[in-house]
């Protein structure tokens, strides 16, 4: 995005690369794969939020094509994943919290970008949380399983309070650098406490958890 804030593009490409680290060791991790495979849904990961998001704002061609730094890190990025695979899953916790600062930055951004192209508080909302989860969604259909986001953990409600707390500052005539980091701050908050004491959004009444997979109670 030429037109955002240095700092604000910096952690932009800081997310771009951690989500295609997360997206090609959860590859390694999900599927067996060749490292086209890998570094493909590394790819699709760090670069299909933003992408989804350039499209309903009818920001195109999108970003990604307009700039290459955003292939370039979101290669090397899925590169390192694959060639270090065995170290990486001993660093699990290091990645999650990558992957949660990806979220906190995209979500923002997203609603950043809204606001720059003329749209109203809902929409910036809304494409801010595509943003953030977008390439984690379309990896996990790529690769035949329910969306994260859709099943577990609190993933896009932390998206969500992100590009809402930006979209709250932009409201008040606030909507800087300052304002952005501070969302963004709050989504990483709550996702890092949902991963610590494993919360989830609501589920349906009535139902249980056995054996990793939700059936009816009773």
């Amino acid at each position: 995005m030429a037109s955002e804030p240095p700092l604000l593009f910096v952690l932009d490409l800081a997310g771009t690369f951690a989500f295609a680290l997360n997206g090609a060791l959860t590859a390694v991790r999900a599927v067996r794969l060749d490292i086209v495979g890998v570094v493909t849904l590394g790819m699709i990961t760090a670069l299909g939020g933003g992408t989804v998001r350039d499209v309903l704002l009818d920001a195109l061609p999108p970003a990604t094509f307009v700039d290459l730094r955003y292939l370039a890190v979101a290669a090397i990025g899925a590169l390192i994943a694959f060639g270090l695979s065995f170290r990486l899953e001993r660093l699990a916790m290091p990645i999650t919290v990558l992957d949660a600062i990806g979220l906190s930055v995209f979500a923002v951004i997203g609603a950043h970008k809204g606001f720059e192209l003329g749209f109203g508080v809902v929409q910036s909302v809304i494409v801010g949380a595509i943003t953030g989860v977008g390439g984690g969604t379309i990896r996990d259909v790529v690769i035949g399983r329910i969306p994260t986001v859709l099943r577990s953990e609190l993933y896009a409600i932390p998206a969500l309070l992100g590009a809402a707390g930006f979209a709250a500052a932009h409201g008040v005539g606030y909507g800087g650098v300052g304002a952005a980091l501070g969302a963004a701050a709050v989504c990483f908050v709550v996702r890092m406490l949902g991963v610590r004491f494993d919360l989830h959004a609501p589920r349906p009444p009535g139902r249980r958890r056995h054996g990793g997979s939700d059936d009816l109670a009773g």
